[in-house]
C-alpha cells in the first residue's frame, strides 16, 4: 500500500443515471398523480402553440367591433387586457417556455459531458500518480532509503 489511498467520490457511483431532463420531473407515483400529469401535460402542449395563440387571437378579434362600438373607453380597456393580451399571450409564454426548457435540456446535456470528460481525466490522472508511485517505491527498494 502506498502514502495515499484513493477514495472515489460518492456522487460518481450516480453518473450513470444521465443529465435530468424536464420531462423526468413529473411525479408517478398515484394513478391520480399520472393522470393529473398526463392530462396537464396534453393541455399544456396543446395551448403551447403559436397556431393556438393565431386562434385566440382571432376569438378575441370576434369581439373587438362590439367593444369599439360601446364607445367606452373602460370597455376597450377591458376587452385589451383580458380578451386580447392574457388570451393571446399565454400559448405565447408557453412556446417560450418550452423553448427555453429544451434550451435548459441542452446545457445540462452538455455540462453533464464536461463533467463525465472531468472524472475521465481525474481517473487518468488518478492511474498515472499510482504507477509514479510505484515506480518510486521500486526505486526506492532498489536503491535503498538512505541512499
Amino acid at each position: 500500500m502506498g502514502l495515499y489511498e484513493h477514495v472515489p467520490h460518492p456522487h460518481a457511483r450516480h453518473r450513470q443515471a444521465g443529465p435530468p431532463k424536464v420531462a423526468d420531473q413529473h411525479p408517478t407515483g398515484t394513478m391520480f398523480a399520472r393522470f393529473n400529469t398526463r392530462l396537464g401535460l396534453a393541455i399544456t402542449t396543446a395551448v403551447g402553440t403559436m397556431i393556438c395563440a393565431y386562434i385566440f387571437l382571432a376569438i378575441a378579434l370576434v369581439s373587438l367591433p362590439s367593444a369599439i362600438s360601446s364607445g367606452s373607453l373602460t370597455i376597450l380597456v377591458a376587452w385589451l387586457s383580458s380578451n386580447c393580451i392574457q388570451l393571446v399571450l399565454l400559448p405565447v409564454i408557453i412556446v417560450g417556455q418550452n423553448a427555453q426548457a429544451a434550451a435548459a435540456d441542452k446545457r445540462s446535456e452538455q455540462t453533464y459531458r464536461d463533467a463525465e470528460m472531468l472524472l475521465h481525466e481525474a481517473a487518468e490522472l488518478h492511474r498515472h500518480l499510482t504507477a509514479q508511485d510505484q515506480a518510486l517505491a521500486a526505486l526506492v527498494l532498489q536503491n535503498g532509503p538512505g541512499k
